[in-house]
């Protein structure tokens, strides 16, 4: 069989950064399940012995034929390319051809392969290969052994000809937890692989196939529900390929720390803090104080778009038009924080409640002529207030359910976002005079628009104020509140909170249903400016449930 792997020439070995150094057990791992990604592999098995430093991983993927087996450990031998101009065309995890080469000259290392064809045919080779290395990458001892398609790659007595190094390493502890989450990446960006992990030939954990990355988060953390994410994909014009986004939606699943903010290329986690700043901001006020969002971004580039070999480590790499991707990503988030019949909890959704919500959204009655044209605005639950309770829900009928509505804060979304797109400040007359204002108080009153000037000893006169506290007595104290600090955008959750309808304020049918309409068109409807969420959907088929409708069929029963 013809060998694929073979040596890179001279002058593409000179382009090619220094490749990551291997350090931890960890870091073998990497290697050896970046391969097995490659040899596309849907079944992979990760073996740990930390105490005798050895580590083993198998896959069904490609295999190797003997040939490529006596060529695989060998300084910068690879299959994945061949010229320079392949370097700016990288599909593939490893490329440079480093990482068994590195393995021989730290540890011992046995590689048992069958290749599952035999060039393009459909015959399969009737035995493998077991192939053990010698330092430096070189064939010490060849053998025909009965092996199923796929690979299998030992590697023992890690960093065991240097002891002062294997103690320089972070604790055992520290190293198997590395694994842990390098596994659980390495899951994400390939869902569809099904993973098992082994330590000290024991069960550690596994990781199930799934359709998708929504599917697959819950098996990582335990917490999150399935109906507590939303994912999307968005197909990007060529040459672009597409994102995939799966975020937790801020009503229901948050965390204390940025700690899952992820951002995947091609199917490796790496570091772009600018994407990272940019799902922060795009939840900016959306979270309760001191929360992070839940997002995992998979970004699915053509090559060409990327510069993996800039830097040593693949988790730093250089990205072309960084704007437009972070534009890309904010327009995803809000898509996927908008509620509607696709991104709505599965939890809720029935055959026939999907055809009656897929109904109304087609409907032009549930539309006006000004959101006919701008389709993430348009009313698409056909909410209908029926009631009031204690003064501060709103009691809708929906076709999937019930829904409750706090009336303050979805009132407090609703002039926020009025406020944030038209912030309009007013002259008034007479002045509002304030007492006893400090410098900063002052400075802060001017930074955020409003005309304010001495007026005598500790007095100062406002002459303009946000058009939307004019008719309100307590502008006084309102202004006061605005002084105390923060920018503009933290101005303008203070006014909405302060102007947005009182719980315990009796609200007619007519008034809530307008509410109603215009808390549906935000373009942040699930949470308040603070992060609350506003809304509770009880679905028909909990009621149901819950009711025992579907245990007594008849007439006689009232079905």
């Amino acid at each position: 069989m013809t060998s694929i792997i073979k040596a890179l020439p001279t002058e593409v070995v000179h382009l090619i950064a220094a490749g990551e150094v291997i350090d931890s057990l960890a870091a073998v791992v990497r290697e050896l399940v970046e391969n097995s990604l490659d040899s596309g592999a849907t079944r992979i098995i990760i073996s740990v012995c930390p105490q005798n430093w050895w580590v083993r991983v198998a896959d069904n993927g490609c295999g190797m034929s003997l040939d490529d087996l006596q060529q695989a450990a060998r300084g910068h031998s690879t299959s994945k390319m061949a010229s320079c101009d392949d370097l700016w065309k990288v599909n593939s995890l490893g490329f440079r051809g480093e990482a068994l080469h590195s393995l021989t000259t730290l540890a011992k290392v046995e590689i048992l392969s069958r290749p599952a064809r035999l060039s393009n045919k459909l015959s399969i080779e009737s035995n493998g290969w077991q192939v053990i290395y010698s330092y430096g990458g070189k064939p010490e001892k060849v053998e025909a052994v009965a092996l199923a398609p796929g690979t299998i790659v030992s590697v023992t007595n890690i960093f065991g000809d240097n002891t002062i190094r294997r103690q320089g390493l972070p604790t055992m502890a520290k190293q198997l937890k590395a694994i842990q989450v390098l596994i659980q990446q390495f899951a994400l960006c390939h869902p569809q692989v099904h993973w098992q992990v082994w330590q000290d030939k024991k069960e550690w954990f596994g990781i199930y196939p799934t359709a998708s990355m929504k599917q697959l988060l819950p098996q990582i953390l335990h917490k999150v529900r399935t109906s507590d994410l939303q994912e999307i994909t968005l197909k990007l014009p060529i040459p672009h390929k597409s994102l995939n986004l799966v975020i937790g939606l801020p009503n229901y699943y948050h965390r204390h720390s940025p700690d899952w903010i992820k951002v995947a290329l091609n199917g490796r986690i790496i570091n772009i803090p600018e994407l990272e700043h940019t799902i922060l901001s795009s939840f900016d006020r959306k979270l309760p104080r001191n929360r992070y969002p839940v997002c995992f971004l998979h970004l699915h580039l053509a090559p060409e778009q990327i510069n993996w070999n800039r830097n040593p480590t693949k988790t730093k790499v250089y990205l072309h038009k960084l704007s437009y991707w972070q534009d890309q990503v904010s327009e995803a988030i809000e898509k996927a924080l908008y509620i509607n019949s696709d991104n709505f909890p599965e939890s809720i959704h029935t055959t026939r409640v999907s055809k009656l919500i897929k109904a109304v959204e087609i409907s032009d009655k549930y539309k006006t002529p000004q959101e006919s044209s701008k389709k993430e605005n348009f009313n698409i639950h056909s909410l209908t207030a029926v009631a009031q309770v204690n003064n501060t829900y709103i009691v809708a009928e929906h076709p999937e359910g019930i829904w409750l509505v706090e009336q303050h804060i979805a009132h407090e979304r609703v002039l926020y976002e009025q406020l944030c797109e038209r912030w309009q400040v007013t002259a008034i007359e007479p002045a509002i005079i304030l007492y006893q204002l400090s410098a900063q108080q002052v400075e802060q009153l001017d930074r955020i628009g409003l005309d304010i000037d001495s007026f005598g000893e500790n007095m100062w006169a406002v002459r303009s104020i946000p058009a939307i506290l004019k008719e309100r007595e307590d502008c006084g104290e309102a202004l006061l509140e605005l002084s105390q600090g923060g920018d503009l955008q933290t101005a303008q959750v203070s006014v909405a909170c302060r102007s947005a309808i009182r719980n315990g304020t009796p609200l007619t049918i007519e008034r809530m249903q307008v509410l109603l309409d215009q808390w549906q068109r935000t373009h942040n409807p699930r949470t308040c400016p603070h992060g609350r969420p506003i809304y509770l959907a009880l679905e028909e088929s909990a009621l149901a449930r819950f009711f025992r409708r579907h245990w007594v069929i008849g007439k006689s029963h009232g079905i």
